[in-house]
């Protein structure tokens, strides 16, 4: 094969390959096309602080029963956990970086801000890197994050750490809302759920 038929035939294979990742699996299903139990479903969850039914509850609404459990256990990981606000959204966004999920992180960028999370931390998030400024709380809570993810276990100077300022509830809460972000995560990318019309992405692939 020359030299120009191997770019044509790379220049296919990422036509091809763009059209899946750009392709959603599991759009929204008509009212009318669901079953008794996605209804009721979907209207314990609307009826809540979430409002809309969006993102990963309309993939996820193919098994209606454990979406309803998933988003009463989210429903208290993110409004109601003992970290607070702004760190709630620091490591939701943190957790969206590591699954490259665009729409967690378009959902909750803004969310950050208005939170008091700084722009420069955010884009260092945003770039994968370590932020240069955090405050204590998140500088304890991105490394506590950062070690499970990538070590998937947790030292014991980053644990005593962890509890001296969170406290042990804390930690399981820090621990439950990264691990809830990161299934919302794979639900989201199995699904392909596409950004809502118009935004563009805002994160890069990771390098592989």
């Amino acid at each position: 094969m020359n030299l120009a038929q191997t770019a044509l035939s790379a220049c296919i294979l990422f036509s091809l390959v763009g059209s899946a990742v750009a392709q959603d699996r599991m759009p929204p299903i008509p009212a009318d096309k669901m079953t008794d139990a996605q209804k009721k479903a979907a209207t314990e969850l609307t009826s809540g602080p979430r409002e809309t039914l969006v993102g990963p509850f309309i993939p996820l609404l193919r098994s209606p029963e454990f979406m309803n459990r998933l988003q009463k256990m989210g429903e208290y990981l993110r409004f109601e956990n003992s970290l607070g606000h702004t760190l709630t959204e620091f490591i939701i966004l943190y957790t969206a970086r590591q699954w490259t999920q665009e729409f967690e992180w378009e959902s909750h960028y803004e969310l950050a801000q208005k939170a008091g999370v700084e722009p420069d931390v955010i884009a260092a998030i945003a770039e994968g890197r370590r932020p240069a400024k955090m405050t204590e709380d998140e500088e304890i809570a991105y490394d506590f994050c950062e070690e499970l993810h990538q070590h998937k276990s947790i030292s014991d100077a980053t644990y005593s750490r962890a509890v001296k300022k969170f406290g042990e509830q804390g930690v399981v809460d820090l621990t439950g809302l990264t691990g809830y972000y990161s299934m919302l995560g794979m639900i989201l990318n199995v699904a392909r759920t596409p950004l809502p019309p118009g935004k563009t992405p805002g994160l890069a692939s990771f390098p592989h």
